[in-house]
């Protein structure tokens, strides 16, 4: 038996830049620096969820979408001490649910290589071909 809260999503939570801001760079490896993402999301996304266990939010999804047809799964993270337990796969479930919901026909996400078992397998994203080009460094 586990003493661990239950896990529950909250969609549009409300955001603590400092505290998406820190599990963002952890789950990322990258070094903190705060970002504005409850403005950011309040401007561009369809929707977003926060994945927590009691009060500390253990992963993070946001949707984006172009209005219509089109979502995209941006900025999925879970705490690396938390992966492996099944969050990052409620989170892209819930971004499926949001989207069908919201009357999109396609959900978007760009992974890197070694995430495709977890996006492809896991959650059911079909790889596809796609350009980036990289403007700042």
């Amino acid at each position: 038996m586990t003493d661990l809260p239950a896990l529950e999503l909250r969609v549009r939570c409300a955001i603590d830049d400092v505290t998406l801001s820190t599990l963002h760079a952890r789950a990322f490896g990258e070094t903190p620096r705060l970002r504005a993402w409850s403005a950011q999301l309040e401007r561009h996304s369809l929707s977003w969820v926060g994945a927590f266990e009691g009060t500390t939010m253990s992963g993070f999804a946001n949707h984006a979408w172009d209005g219509s047809g089109h979502a995209f799964l941006l900025d999925v993270v879970v705490h690396p001490s938390r992966q492996r337990r099944g969050i990052g796969r409620a989170l892209v479930a819930d971004a499926v649910r949001q989207a069908t919901d919201a009357g999109c026909s396609w959900l978007h996400a760009d992974f890197a290589e070694d995430l495709t078992p977890f996006y492809r397998d896991t959650c059911g994203l079909t790889p596809t071909s796609a350009g980036l080009l990289r403007l700042h460094r």
